[in-house]
């Protein structure tokens, strides 16, 4: 006869090795998608009208890219925070208060009568989007079988960068349609309504509080054991690698999201019609990245391998673009595949944080590690603006690509800290 912890042990096996069934995965795989394709549609609320802010308010490159750094400034400072909230009270409800921010700031856009209507705009903005990167992979980690995790990452981060793409198509094929870049906006908000409506339908299956897998769970500590503070993550060197390993990725991404294309235009002569699709190509080719990364890190163990050889051919690449020495399409082409070399690293980025976390510190992790992100977008958005405003276009994506080299010496230290036994020694205090 079996004892209990001898059928205990069977049936955790069995549920290894029987993972729950596809369909139920993949509806909160796609869900948490379809909720972090919205929040990156939302950081390019502003830059594709922003030829439109220079023509209609009288702006500069330079207070342009500050409505960028007004935003991840806000969505940093509040993404720490909203990592604690969402580990005390679950991910599901900070999700629908974020995706309200997002109603709020299309509708603060839509009326916007200057720079200070502008400005409130990216600040509700950035405060829904401090909340997702938390919210998404606690929700990811708690309700996704362990089989079905990597691809899982990689459908997120697919999302993500459609949502990028998605942006500047929709804002400014709404205003070619309607003759009014305010009605965009209103549509905008709109589309956000229609996003919080399919996720409050479908809210059972986002709700963190119904699954714990194995790989999420607390260990077992021995009777009596300390718990573990809730401050004690910060100790672990790999938590603050990891931060300035987004910080310096996103450095990149802000420069090319916000100045790529107005860069190549004095670069190369190229027309706006051309220009304004290079960032929706590069977040394409950074989504088909994306699809072949959720391959490799489910078999890879040298996470931090695939990384650098993803960001060190996208580095190459925008150097190219930069140098002037090609024909203006070509450039633009080369500025679009340097999107697949960044996404094919997403997944293994997004696995390597993962094993950063101490269990149960799901959300106070990524949300740490992910200010990273937002600051990143932050400096890096004035500086290249005003690398715009005095002349150097170039410098665009130089500094991109020198800002993906220090991105990959992160991502190696990483890899040299990252393994589960100084973890746990932490998480046992």
């Amino acid at each position: 006869m079996s004892t209990p912890s001898a059928r205990s042990g069977t049936a955790d096996a069995a549920s290894t090795a029987n993972p729950v069934p596809l369909r139920d995965d993949a509806r909160t795989i796609g869900l948490v998608a379809l909720a972090h394709g919205i929040s990156h549609f939302f950081h390019l609320l502003l830059p594709p009208l922003f030829p439109v802010f220079i023509r209609e308010f009288g702006l500069s490159y330079s207070e342009l890219g500050l409505l960028v750094t007004a935003f991840f400034v806000v969505s940093g400072v509040g993404q720490a925070g909203s990592g604690f909230l969402v580990d005390r009270i679950g991910a599901r409800p900070v999700l629908f208060v974020a995706l309200a921010c997002f109603v709020a700031a299309a509708l603060a856009a839509a009326g916007a009568q200057g720079y200070g209507g502008l400005m409130l705009a990216a600040g509700l903005a950035g405060l829904g989007n401090s909340a997702f990167h938390p919210v998404d992979f606690t929700i990811l980690n708690k309700r996704v079988s362990q089989p079905r995790l990597g691809h899982a990452f990689s459908v997120h981060g697919i999302a993500g960068n459609l949502g990028w793409a998605a942006a500047p198509v929709f804002l400014a094929g709404a205003m070619a349609l309607t003759g009014s870049w305010r009605i965009a906006y209103v549509g905008a908000a709109g589309l956000a309504l229609l996003v919080t409506l399919v996720l409050a339908i479908n809210r059972r299956a986002i709700d963190d509080r119904l699954g714990a897998w194995s790989h999420e769970k607390q260990p077992a500590g021995a009777l009596g054991a300390v718990p573990e503070h809730p401050m004690a993550f910060l100790r672990l060197p790999s938590v603050w690698i990891c931060f300035a390993f987004f910080f310096w990725s996103t450095a990149a991404l802000s420069a090319i999201q916000a100045f790529a294309g107005p860069a190549l235009q004095q670069i190369y002569g190229l027309p706006l019609s051309v220009t304004a699709f290079v960032v929706t190509a590069y977040m394409l080719c950074g989504a088909a990245g994306m699809v072949a990364g959720g391959f490799l890190v489910s078999g890879s163990l040298r996470l931090e391998r695939t990384i650098a050889l993803a960001m060190s051919a996208a580095a190459v690449l925008l150097v190219l673009a930069g140098s002037g020495l090609l024909s203006g399409l070509a450039a633009a082409a080369l500025v679009a595949l340097a999107g697949a070399g960044v996404g094919l690293a997403g997944p293994s980025r997004d696995m390597l944080v993962k094993q950063a976390s101490p269990p149960g510190a799901t959300g106070r992790v990524y949300g740490t590690v992910y200010s990273g992100l937002d600051i990143g977008f932050a400096l890096a958005a004035p500086v290249f603006g005003a690398l715009m405003d005095r002349g150097h276009p170039d410098g665009v994506f130089y500094g991109s690509a020198l800002a993906l080299g220090l991105g990959i010496v992160t991502a190696g230290l990483i890899g040299l800290n990252v393994s589960r036994p100084r973890v746990s020694a932490v998480a046992a205090g």
